[in-house]
């Protein structure tokens, strides 16, 4: 008994330690997040609000009342309306918040000068807040929405707009702010509501002229000035209790001679025509003596005037014949860097059979015409569709420019944004690489953002990923999904594409999709057109070629105009690499799209038209390439269509029913034969990409 009591006893201690080990190892939120969101209560007086701790904790996980978070992010802090007081302390500098609202409190003091630049949205309005606007809020450039109204805000309204291109809403009323608008404000070009009113703000309003404003409220303050006429025609204005000078600016009059450039009158002073109070004030006669000095003087002009535009000629001309002797030195630059900006890095003799020393080995200097200079910052363009640079021949400068100046980079805070917070709406899907969400641009148009989960990347560096960005974006092609950019930050790492609006193929074979889709023969075919192009071009237009690695009727998108797009073309080294090289192995096995070499190691190019076969066959029969639900013999595709491709009429009977057998008997005969060559057992029996492309062109 005593010893059942001590295993009794043990085990209630190690269930203790685990559970108390778990409480500091086990936690999701950023910890500069927590150490923010701490400090942040602190300020405030320790109010009652469900979760929220002093120190440590974990906000995101134990889900703190009023705080939203998209994976270990705090990205938003919605705490309007809850009787808080307090400050809001020094610290508001949430790495990826895009949300914060604390109106409608108590809370006193002043705004923290620290302040996150991913904020698009920040609500302090119906507070205590006292002192000055800081200056720091100029590095918020995604603001979209800011309200700082009915507080006890003083002084002027700091310079800080230069860069707020995408501020929308402004609301600064009901404050104590003084002094004029602050130049900046004429950069505001998306702001549509800016409310001022009952502060003590002087000055004119000719900074606001130029801005697309629909909503101005800017009553009891003390501007001056004539009205800009271009406010007049905002929806709506409203400018009451202002000590304005109600005359509205003229427009500018046709332009007429000077007066002051017509020779003067000899009866008329100069001096008293440029001071003279009225031009209907009379003159008196000029003696003589000052004549004969007024035509001296205007002698002395003239001459040092001609003097002056013969200096300037000369120049000109001193330039212009500089300028002709350039075009010889540039040529001679350029022809010596090379048009491919070969001067990036001194090659080896190993980074490309193609090197020669000098352009005259190659030939480059006696036969080729002078070409133009390549546009500052851009990849070389080589002739024809494709495009790729070997990363081995990139030193790492070279690298972070390629990515700087060629693809558009995303920040957490934006795609968290576009995505609603990667909502459960917005979820797409999920391959081996990760999860896929539906992102919607403010202008309106869609994207697709792929978040690449830990096994992806357990074996890539930051460097090395900024690498793969730049060496994806030069894919492109008619039936490869385009690639937007990329996002790194947070210890996040998503790519960005185009979004297909019709789904996937698998969706369209093996759904309930299907009965809207249809698929007939000759959209099949078109469909294997379009997927073997893409894996022609992958193979057959690249050095090295590039292996897809993962190619599946789930990576085979439909754009709106129903043309294929394939996806994660250029990830294969994601693939290949530890942990995900042994799930990718797995699913496309289990899947059953791997090629029986893969089963050894191996995946080359023709494991890639193995996988395309698969897909064929699952163009040609409407199954799946592996289903549970059927008989034990039949539940892998390939399988279970090997021994009936050759036999005119099992072939028939394993046709998709929704055809109909509405296809042509030859048609069907020859798609058969090419499915039955690329799912050949020996890798070396399998056709390549361009034959399998010119095989289904003589389909069409």
């Amino acid at each position: 008994m005593g010893c059942w009591n001590s295993d009794m006893n043990l085990q209630i201690f190690l269930f203790s330690m685990l559970t108390f080990g778990a409480t500091f190892c086990v936690a999701d939120t950023d910890p500069l997040d927590v150490a923010t969101i701490n400090s942040l209560y602190v300020a405030l007086g320790s109010p009652p609000l469900e979760g929220w701790k002093a120190i440590g904790g974990d906000p995101c996980l134990e889900q703190w009342q009023g705080v939203r978070c998209v994976f270990s992010n705090i990205t938003a802090l919605l705490l309007g309306g809850m009787s808080l007081s307090g400050q809001l302390g020094s610290n508001l500098d949430f790495p990826s918040i895009i949300e914060l609202d604390l109106s409608n409190n108590q809370i006193g003091g002043a705004i923290p000068s620290s302040l996150s630049p991913t904020l698009r949205n920040l609500s302090l309005s119906a507070n205590k807040l006292n002192g000055s606007i800081p200056d720091a809020l100029s590095s918020l450039t995604q603001l979209s929405d800011l309200s700082l109204k009915d507080n006890h805000l003083n002084g002027e309204i700091p310079d800080a707009f230069l860069h707020f291109t995408d501020l929308i809403n402004m609301d600064l009323s009901g404050n104590n702010l003084s002094g004029q608008l602050p130049p900046s404000m004429g950069n505001l070009s998306s702001l549509n509501t800016l409310h001022l009113q009952n502060n003590q703000l002087s000055g004119t309003l000719f900074v606001l002229q130029d801005l697309p404003l629909q909503d101005l409220n800017i009553e009891n303050n003390i501007f001056s000035g004539p009205i800009p006429p271009e406010l007049l025609s905002i929806p709506n204005f409203r400018k009451d209790g202002n000590p304005f000078n109600t005359t509205i600016i003229p427009s500018p009059p046709a332009a007429s001679p000077a007066p002051l450039a017509m020779a003067p009158s000899p009866e008329i002073s100069p001096w008293k025509v440029a001071n003279s109070p009225s031009a209907t004030t009379i003159k008196a006669p000029i003696p003589a003596t000052a004549e004969r000095s007024f035509r001296t003087k205007k002698l002395v002009w003239i001459v040092g005037a001609g003097f002056l535009i013969f200096i300037a000629l000369g120049v000109c001309l001193l330039m212009l014949w500089c300028f002709k002797r350039r075009p010889e030195n540039r040529s001679y630059k350029k022809h010596n860097m090379n048009v491919y900006k070969r001067s990036l890095h001194k090659r080896t003799s190993s980074d490309s059979p193609f090197e020669a020393t000098d352009d005259e080995q190659k030939g480059w200097g006696s036969k080729l015409p002078a070409l133009q200079p390549a546009p500052p910052h851009k990849l070389p363009i080589i002739p024809g569709e494709n495009l790729i640079i070997n990363r081995a021949i990139f030193g790492e400068e070279t690298k972070r420019q390629i990515v700087t100046n060629s693809i558009k980079v995303y920040t957490v805070a934006s795609l968290q944004q576009y995505t609603n917070s990667f909502s459960l709406e917005n979820y797409i899907g999920e391959g081996m690489l990760g999860p896929v969400y539906r992102a919607e641009l403010p202008d309106g148009k869609l994207l697709a953002v792929r978040k690449l989960n830990a096994a992806a990347l357990i074996d890539l560096n930051h460097e090395q990923f900024l690498q793969l960005a730049s060496s994806v974006s030069k894919i492109q092609h008619a039936n490869i999904v385009k690639f937007m950019g990329y996002c790194a930050e947070h210890s996040q790492h998503l790519l960005v594409y185009e979004y297909c609006s019709n789904g996937t193929l698998h969706d369209a074979l093996h759904t309930d999709a299907k009965l809207q889709i249809n698929l007939s023969w000759d959209d099949r075919i078109q469909v294997s057109l379009g997927a073997a192009r893409a894996l022609e071009y992958l193979h057959e237009y690249f050095q090295p070629p590039i292996v897809h690695g993962n190619f599946t009727s789930a990576n085979v998108l439909l754009n709106d105009k129903w043309e294929v797009q394939v996806l994660d073309c250029g990830l294969g080294s994601l693939l290949s690499s530890g942990s995900a090289s042994r799930l990718s192995g797995h699913q496309l096995t289990a899947n059953g799209y791997s090629a029986p070499e893969y089963e050894n190691g191996s995946y080359t190019l023709q494991s890639d038209v193995f996988s395309f076969g698969v897909v064929m066959l699952e163009l040609l029969t409407g199954r799946k390439s592996y289903d549970s639900s059927l008989a034990r013999g039949e539940q892998f595709l390939v399988r279970w269509a090997v021994p009936q491709l050759h036999d005119i009429d099992a072939l028939s009977k394993m046709v998709d029913p929704s055809l109909n057998a509405e296809y042509p008997k030859k048609s069907l005969s020859r798609f058969a034969d090419i499915i039955s060559s690329c799912i050949q057992h020996g890798p070396e029996f399998r056709p390549a990409m361009s034959e399998i492309v010119q095989d289904l062109l003589r389909m069409m």
